[in-house]
């Protein structure tokens, strides 16, 4: 099969329809991860036995369920079993977002166990409240360890959204493959979709390279 280049150009602005979606569910499961991740690593600091028992059970069931099995549960099954019903993209966004918080928790109890222990005394015997503690000494020295995996976990997002062609999603790749059902060429839209995975996280992945080497490792 020859290479098409009015067909390419002509699937171009459908092609970056979903990729604006893809980003779109990027960047707000990212927001997600984050938040709930470290709403996790806080509340398993407390350690509060029974929550905490409960959330590592949480954690684990879904680190070691496949994130397409959580989609399909999350959009098919809490409809019918619950009552609760959500649009595809709100669904894909949730999914990787509880998804990838489970994995960042991690992250983020990392970054904190490695805040030297002489800052917990030096905020102790300053009297510190318990919040500012948290908010002026502690975390202020554990994000910025942590950022390089929290980005590497925003590129494994970015190239996950194409499971959410499962449920409807008209993502980058759905994008392509719908361009290509027009005529049955499918060559030159997926490689136009694959560069543009590779034009965004390559550049990414070189920015999370870079806070490597600013930043003490975890």
């Amino acid at each position: 099969m020859t290479w098409d280049w009015q067909f390419a150009a002509n699937s171009v602005p459908l092609i970056l329809q979903g990729l604006l979606v893809t980003l779109q569910i990027t960047v707000l499961g990212s927001l997600v991860a984050y938040t709930l991740g470290l709403a996790f690593a806080l509340v398993r600091r407390a350690r509060v036995p029974v929550v905490d028992q409960v959330l590592h059970l949480f954690i684990e069931f879904v680190r070691s369920t496949p994130l397409l099995v959580q989609i399909f549960v999350l959009y098919y099954v809490f409809p019918s079993a619950f009552g609760i019903s959500m649009s595809a993209f709100v669904t894909g966004v949730i999914a990787i977002g509880v998804h990838y918080a489970c994995y960042t928790s991690e992250v983020y109890r990392a970054g904190i166990d490695a805040v030297p222990k002489g800052q917990w005394e030096a905020a102790t015997a300053l009297s510190l409240p318990r919040r500012r503690v948290w908010t002026s000494v502690i975390l202020p020295q554990a994000v910025p360890r942590v950022l390089p995996a929290l980005g590497n976990y925003t590129i494994s997002m970015f190239k996950e959204t194409p499971l959410l062609l499962a449920i409807g999603v008209v993502d980058l790749v759905n994008a392509a493959k719908a361009a290509g059902n027009e005529s049955y060429r499918f060559v030159e839209v997926y490689t136009i979709a694959g560069l543009l995975f590779l034009l965004l996280s390559y550049p990414a992945s070189l920015l999370v390279r870079r806070l490597e080497r600013r930043v003490e490792p975890v």
